[in-house]
C-alpha cells in the first residue's frame, strides 16, 4: 500500500513537468501553507502557527522585486475541527514601486473520512482585501523630451482614472491527506483564487483579475532510520500562464528522543522552462528555518547570469500548555 501511494505521488511529479511555466512569487511553495491552499489553514500539530516568507529576486537585473509574506493561524482548544487564520502580503517590484498589499482572513474546517483519522478532508475559505498602487512620478514619458534634453516637469499626456485601487477578494479550497505515521503520509489539494474576479485597472477600462487555480502535492516517505524523502510538486493556472514546480528534499533527523528533536533538510526543484533552485532547511524543536536560491535559464540569462533570487522562511509553532485536572480525594479519619 505504502509502495504504491509513493508510486502515485511520484508519477504526478513527472508528468507535471512537461507542461509550460512562468515565473512566481515563492519557491519554497510548501512552507508558505496558507498562501498555498486556504484549507492548509489549522493543519499543523500544535495550537498557533506563524510563518514568514521573504523573497528577493532580480537584483542582478533591474531594481529587486521583494515580497514579504507573515500568517498566523490557530487551532481553539473548544473545538479542534475548526480553525482560523490571518496571511498579510506585501510586494514590490520595479521602478514605479509597483507595490501589492493583501490582507487576508481564512477559516478551515475539518473532516475525519475514518475513525482512525488516516483519512483526512479540509475545506477552506479566505476573504479579505486586495490593495495594489503604483507610483506614477518615477516613470519618464516621451512627451517630456523636446528632442534636445528631457524635462521632467512637463507634462506626459498620460491621463490616469487613478494610482491606486483597492478591492475585495474571495478563494476557496480543499485538501486530501492520506496519514499513516509522521514519516509516511501524503497530501494534495486544489485551491481557486479571485473567484469574484476583482477589477485591478488603473484607467477607465474595467480589467477583470483571472481566476487562479493552484493544485499541490507533498509527501514524506521513509527510506531508513535516520533519512526520508520528502517530495512536492505545485500548478498554477491563472488565464494563461502556467506556474509549474516538481523536486523534493532529503531530510535526516539528528535527534528525536526524549522531547527533543532536530533534523536538517537539503533538496532540489525545479521551475520548468525558467529556473533550477537549491533549498536547505533546519528542524529545531517547534521551529524551522529554510532558505533557497534560484538558479535562472530562463531567455532572461544575459542578463540575470544565471541569478535569480533568495529566499527565507520561518515556520514557529506554540502548544499550549494544557494543565491535567486533579481530582483531591479525602479519606475518612477512620480509615
Amino acid at each position: 500500500m505504502r509502495l504504491k501511494l509513493f508510486g502515485l505521488l511520484v508519477l504526478l511529479l513527472f508528468c507535471t513537468s512537461h507542461a509550460s511555466a512562468q515565473d512566481i512569487h515563492w519557491s519554497q511553495f510548501n512552507d508558505n501553507p496558507i498562501f498555498q491552499n486556504p484549507a492548509n489553514t489549522g493543519d499543523f500539530r500544535g495550537d498557533v502557527r506563524f510563518v514568514g516568507n521573504y523573497r528577493d529576486q532580480w537584483r542582478s537585473v533591474t531594481v529587486p522585486f521583494q515580497t514579504l509574506n507573515f500568517t498566523v493561524d490557530a487551532i481553539p482548544l473548544t473545538r479542534r475541527d475548526v480553525a482560523y487564520g490571518l496571511m498579510v502580503f506585501h510586494d514590490v517590484v520595479g521602478d514605479g514601486n509597483f507595490r501589492t498589499i493583501e490582507i487576508q482572513g481564512n477559516v478551515a474546517k475539518q473532516f475525519l473520512l475514518t475513525p482512525d483519522s488516516t483519512h483526512i478532508l479540509r475545506a477552506g475559505l479566505n476573504f479579505g482585501m486586495n490593495h495594489r498602487q503604483l507610483n506614477f512620478d518615477a516613470f519618464y514619458f516621451d512627451n517630456q523630451f523636446n528632442g534636445v534634453q528631457f524635462f521632467p516637469s512637463l507634462p506626459t499626456g498620460e491621463v490616469l482614472t487613478s494610482d491606486a485601487r483597492t478591492n475585495m477578494n474571495v478563494g476557496a479550497g480543499f485538501t486530501y491527506q492520506y496519514f499513516d505515521n509522521d514519516r509516511f503520509n501524503f497530501t494534495g489539494g486544489l485551491g481557486v483564487f479571485n473567484i469574484n474576479r476583482p477589477n485591478q485597472g488603473f484607467y477607465g477600462d474595467v480589467i477583470r483579475r483571472d481566476v487562479r487555480f493552484t493544485a499541490f502535492g507533498k509527501g514524506i516517505y521513509e527510506l531508513n532510520y535516520d533519512w526520508d524523502l520528502v517530495p512536492g510538486f505545485q500548478v498554477s493556472v491563472q488565464g494563461k500562464y502556467r506556474e509549474i514546480m516538481v523536486g523534493s528534499s532529503a531530510k535526516y533527523t539528528l535527534v528525536d528522543r526524549l522531547g527533543e528533536y532536530k533534523a536538517l533538510y537539503a533538496g532540489l526543484y525545479y521551475r520548468n522552462r525558467d529556473a533550477a533552485f537549491l533549498s536547505l532547511g533546519l528542524d529545531y524543536q517547534a521551529l524551522f528555518v529554510g532558505v533557497s536560491y534560484d538558479i535562472n535559464f530562463s531567455q532572461l540569462v544575459p542578463a540575470s547570469r544565471t541569478r535569480g533570487g533568495i529566499e527565507i522562511a520561518v515556520r514557529y509553532i506554540i502548544n499550549r500548555f494544557k494543565p491535567k485536572k486533579i481530582v483531591h480525594r479525602i479519606c475518612p479519619d477512620y480509615i
